[in-house]
């Protein structure tokens, strides 16, 4: 199969940037080099094209095909068992980097890739974390990412389902991407975000349930000093505010590089 060919499939498809995502396919999959890619038009193996001209037009994200995604300065297995990481999370790294103290020890609920934790470890060589999901295939994949970044041996897992209840541990800090979309936008998502995991997609009602459990729950799980830091919706900043009120919290929130409301830190 030619670039074109590819290019033009893809253009059929819907796809909102065929040539660049052919580009990516010829290059990820194929091993082709930038220079081959641009006023050219290579051919590379139809088998292996084909297949994967076929699941990006039934709109499977471009990430599940290749197998892998860019986040932090780390590289990421993923896999349909978990979400696959943006570029806006990468500011819970940021400010977790920025916030943890030295030596601290802290938690990744909803790990899902293990990218949030991971990352952080990656940066903060001082630290270990505790990763929890709900999904034991999530958490394979977690496992994975740990074992390749060389971080093994300062992170644990466990399957939780922390709805039911937090764990009984103390840490510096609980950084948390929690299912944030309300259940009844979900059938209006992208076809490629609705190959992501419903679980990790899915915020009840009104996209805040988990933070409505987590933040009453959460203090007894901090060391003094500590605190939650949250990815929240670009509209959710003044719910989580006012949960932080209740709660008798400080809540300040971050704004990602377009300017969205897209991560809060709470304090007891």
């Amino acid at each position: 199969m030619k670039l074109s060919e590819l290019t033009a499939r893809l253009t059929a498809a819907g796809i909102s940037d065929p040539a660049g995502e052919a580009r990516i396919l010829f290059r990820d999959l194929c091993g082709f080099s930038d220079w081959q890619l641009y006023g050219f038009d290579p051919e590379g193996p139809d088998g292996l094209l084909l297949r994967a001209a076929e699941r990006r037009c039934a709109h499977e994200p471009l990430q599940y095909i290749l197998g892998t995604v860019g986040f932090w300065r780390e590289t990421y297995l993923v896999t349909p068992d978990c979400l696959i990481p943006r570029p806006d999370t990468e500011l819970l790294v940021e400010q977790a980097v920025r916030l943890l103290p030295p030596g601290a020890h802290f938690a990744d609920f909803c790990t899902g890739s293990g990218c949030i934790a991971i990352s952080t470890l990656c940066t903060r060589k001082d630290t270990h974390a505790d990763a929890f999901d709900i999904s034991a295939g999530a958490l394979a994949v977690a496992d994975e990412n740990a074992r390749r970044c060389g971080v093994s041996d300062r992170i644990s897992f466990c399957r939780a389902d922390l709805l039911s209840g937090l764990p009984d541990q103390i840490w510096d800090a609980v950084l948390c991407n929690p299912p944030y979309i309300p259940a009844s936008d979900i059938p209006s998502l992208s076809p490629e975000v609705r190959c992501e995991p419903h679980p990790a997609l899915d915020g009840g009602e009104d996209g805040l349930l988990f933070y409505r459990t987590l933040i009453p729950a959460a203090s007894r799980c901090l060391a003094p000093g500590g605190f939650l830091l949250f990815e929240i919706g670009w509209n959710q900043a003044a719910a989580l505010r006012a949960m932080a009120d209740e709660a008798g919290w400080s809540a300040q929130v971050f704004r990602d590089a377009g300017g969205r409301d897209r991560a809060v830190l709470l304090q007891p």
